[in-house]
């Protein structure tokens, strides 16, 4: 087939790079197929090229709901039929466009991996003729991965469904351990892995010891100037140094899970756009976003993982242009990582206190409560059963991962019901007001499966069908759940547990090595591993990421703090001094420079490098894409 065609017809790019072509091959050639290719590496290029290629639907599986809208839109733009499916959609919507690709009309369909647990979508599926399945975030479906979502394991139930159809499963971010673990999990035929080297030249990998983070922080971004991230740990903290830095007059606005949609999409934009220079934010920001011009990431909190680091510090530098990635780091950060690890695992009697308290919470008795769902204060649990919030919610991860309940810490913002009575004794009733029953004649007209699972609703939808205010429906709807007709979850962000089966007794709860001991053993390697990078001082940032994700043939960065220490040793004070002072003649008018001026100085290239790259750390000059100016 002819996939350069396809490339230069719809995405204008005359060849393919890195590792795309031979991804697209296997795929095209109906081999099971894993890429790793790190962050900015065009990882859409090697499914939607091949999708246009073959003959049906490709489905792409992503938990990312922003990126699906953006990326449906982008190929729409383009002429090519693409469609996604997410919550908070109607029932109707979704009919409408599962048809659409069971009538051949929908060359890329994107789902979310929740979806998968649909038996009215799995039923659809079976008519759709599909080309091959594509798995993003593949790392998400190895336990062993930093970012494990239970629900990827039900990706499996489609290879059931579709057993000769192969699929492509692509990561930014894996271990050779996790690799294999995704092949395993995904029902590879054969072993077949396509690596990109993860190096990225043009970034420069810092870490700065800093007991003042704040004023750290500040320094920096007074430094180096263009577009920024910086990175925290907790959403108050995003908040405090958003306002911080707008003081400091340096533009700022922040991003956390708990915003509105429309608040998300908003401050995303701002920075988009280059209306707001830093972006301040929890790890909830950054899958997804295409701004290629980011200068400078900075992380002001360690993560639990080199993946992670790994993947949001890639963030910086994505036009091939110099840039930075920049931790944070202080002798109380190490404290506060191993104490990750008994926060993240607390031991099992304690996880099987927290499972009997939370009965009692719901009034749930032994053997009762399957599939019942409840609206969850961590705040008001913690404090009723004297618990710490941090404990309380790793111990409802570790429950969920052995099946006992569904927990779901940010669900989405739009409203959620299911009936309670089947068809027949919802018809039978004989009590239900006129309110009440224009209501529910309005729900069954536009949505679907509500006898059998939940389905996220629009109240202002049914206000329009319905010709009742937004108001009267939310107290309808409140009404029939408190007489049991129905269960109805309102718009919130307040996190919401289910139970998969009725309630354990307490000594019951098992909870199994490769829940909790495998699981938390592979998380302290984690943390132990991205203390050694932030302690490590004599080896080469770059070369400590690329080990770590299997590259051992590596070269020194020569751009790093680690380089750059080691590197003023190569030549003479007398020499650095030289070169320093040609530099800063040339600098001293304070204008801005283009860096190909630096070559009429009479200065040996690679002493010119090092004294450059030492005055751009240390801060006495500032590069801006390719100018270069005096502070």
């Amino acid at each position: 087939m002819n996939y350069r065609a396809i490339l230069q017809e719809y995405f204008g790019f005359n060849d393919f790079r890195g590792i795309q072509r031979e991804i697209i091959e296997s795929i095209g050639s109906g081999h099971d197929t894993l890429g790793l290719m790190p962050t900015g590496g065009g990882k859409s290029i090697t499914f939607q090229v091949p999708a246009l290629a073959m003959e049906g639907t490709c489905i792409v599986i992503t938990p990312l709901i922003a990126l699906m809208k953006d990326q449906v839109a982008h190929l729409r733009r383009r002429g090519i039929k693409a469609a996604a499916i997410y919550s908070g959609m109607t029932h109707n919507e979704v009919v409408t466009r599962l048809d659409n690709a069971i009538l051949g009309g929908t060359k890329l369909l994107y789902i979310s991996p929740e979806r998968l647990n649909s038996e009215f979508f799995l039923t659809k599926l079976r008519r759709i003729k599909v080309s091959f399945i594509t798995v993003d975030e593949a790392h998400c479906i190895s336990q062993w991965g930093y970012d494990f979502r239970p629900s990827y394991l039900h990706i499996a139930d489609i290879r059931r469904l579709k057993p000769n159809i192969p699929v492509l499963a692509l990561t930014a971010t894996a271990t050779p351990e996790v690799a294999d673990d995704i092949q395993e999990k995904l029902c590879f035929k054969d072993k077949c892995l396509f690596r990109m080297s993860f190096e990225r030249k043009n970034l420069a990998y810092v870490v700065r010891h800093a007991t003042d983070k704040t004023a750290e922080l500040i320094h920096i971004l007074t430094s180096v100037r263009g577009s920024a991230i910086v990175y925290v740990r907790s959403r108050k903290q995003s908040i405090e140094i958003s306002k911080i830095l707008n003081t400091a007059s340096i533009s700022a606005t922040y991003y956390h899970a708990g915003l509105e949609h429309a608040t998300k999409d908003h401050q995303q934009q701002q920075w988009h756009d280059d209306k707001v220079r830093v972006m301040v934010a929890t790890n909830a920001f950054g899958m997804g976003i295409d701004k290629p011009d980011v200068r400078l990431v900075i992380h002001t909190d360690c993560p639990d993982s080199i993946e992670a680091y790994f993947q949001e510090a890639g963030r910086a530098g994505r036009d091939g242009q110099k840039a930075y990635a920049v931790l944070l780091f202080n002798g109380s950060d190490h404290r506060k990582l191993i104490k990750r690890i008994s926060d993240n695992f607390p031991e099992k009697d304690y996880i099987r206190k927290v499972y009997e308290d939370l009965a009692f919470f719901y009034q749930i008795g032994a053997g009762s409560g399957a599939w019942g769902t409840h609206a969850f204060d961590i705040d008001k649990f913690s404090q009723t059963f004297r618990h710490f919030p941090t404990l309380v919610n790793s111990s409802l991860k570790i429950l969920q991962q052995a099946g006992y309940i569904e927990y779901e810490t940010e669900p989405e913002a739009a409203a959620r019901l299911r009936f309670l009575l089947n068809r027949n004794e919802l018809y039978q009733l004989k009590n239900l007001s006129a309110q009440e029953d224009t209501v529910v004649n309005a729900l069954l007209r536009n949505y679907g499966g509500l006898f059998a699972d939940y389905v996220y609703i629009d109240e202002s939808l049914l206000a329009n069908h319905s010709g009742l205010s937004q108001e009267q429906i939310y107290l309808s709807l409140r009404a029939l759940s408190q007489r049991g007709i129905l269960n109805f979850i309102p718009q919130r962000k307040t996190p919401y547990i289910t139970y998969l089966r009725d309630r354990e007794e307490t000594e019951r709860i098992i909870i199994g090595p490769e829940i909790y001991e495998q699981r938390k053993e592979q998380f302290e390697r984690r943390i132990h591993a991205i203390i050694n990078y932030a302690e490590n001082d004599d080896v080469c940032r770059s070369r400590q990421l690329l080990r770590y994700f299997g590259e051992e043939r590596t070269n020194d960065c020569q751009q790093c703090d680690v380089c750059l220490d080691h590197r003023t040793d190569q030549f003479s004070e007398d020499q650095l001094s030289s070169a320093k002072q040609h530099i800063l003649e040339l600098l001293a008018d304070h204008e801005s420079h283009h860096i190909t001026e630096l070559h009429q100085l009479q200065v040996p290239t690679r002493q010119l490098d090092v004294v450059l790259e030492y005055l751009i750390h240390e801060e006495i000059i500032t590069l801006n894409g390719c100018f270069l100016s005096k502070k």
